[in-house]
């Protein structure tokens, strides 16, 4: 004997499916300019803040004599090296003032920052450097040895108390565990950034 199966047991599934369908999220590629644009910005100043928190922080594996990854300056890199000279330099002034904001404001590292973003960009237009892992690598070993020179050379300039050997005995130790952390974190970075970048830009243009 055939026990008669329930018809409202039958109905349940399509209602749960119809509901799923609704809070579906939409293709980026549908959303509206405006607010695609804003989710862009949004996602741009949350990395940065990202790395603003994470340039304190000392995590197992992520410190050499004392000293993390340059967060912001990895994230400089990435950002100027699909752009002008002079957005690659204001981007790097933000955010070497963001720093001093959190450290001292005397010596400034938006000198450094700046710098590096401008040198980044000029690299880039002048077709000296390829995007791939390890060039941004190499780049970013260089110009953090670069940064953490000239924020030596402020100290000197400011004629702190300290010997100016001292000075520079520490910053070379400083430059070198920079750059080889910073260099090895890079990839972490960039490669996010410059995919999330690279596809806003071709919503853009279509």
């Amino acid at each position: 004997m055939k026990i008669p199966a329930f018809g409202g047991s039958r109905q349940k599934k399509p209602k749960s499916s119809e509901r799923k369908s609704k809070f579906r999220i939409q293709p980026l590629a549908r959303w509206h300019p405006g607010i695609r644009q804003l989710f862009g910005w949004i996602v741009t100043a949350s990395s940065v803040l990202l790395c603003l928190l994470l340039l304190p922080t000392r995590f197992p594996g992520m410190e050499l004599l004392g000293i993390g990854p340059n967060w912001l300056l990895i994230w400089v890199v990435a950002w100027s090296v699909k752009r002008t000279v002079f957005a690659g330099a204001l981007a790097g002034i933000v955010l070497g003032l963001l720093q001093d904001s959190m450290t001292s404001p005397n010596p400034t590292h938006a000198i450094s920052l700046g710098i590096v973003g401008a040198l980044t960009a000029l690299l880039q237009k002048q077709r000296f450097i390829e995007e791939d892992f390890i060039s941004i690598a190499v780049i970013v070993f260089v110009l953090a040895v670069l940064a953490e020179t000239i924020f030596g050379l402020q100290l000197t300039l400011l004629g702190n108390e300290r010997k100016v050997t001292d000075i520079w005995i520490y910053y070379q130790r400083v430059a070198l565990a920079s750059a080889i952390l910073s260099s090895l974190w890079a990839p972490v970075v960039y490669y996010p950034l410059n995919l999330w970048w690279q596809r806003i830009k071709l919503l853009e243009q279509q």
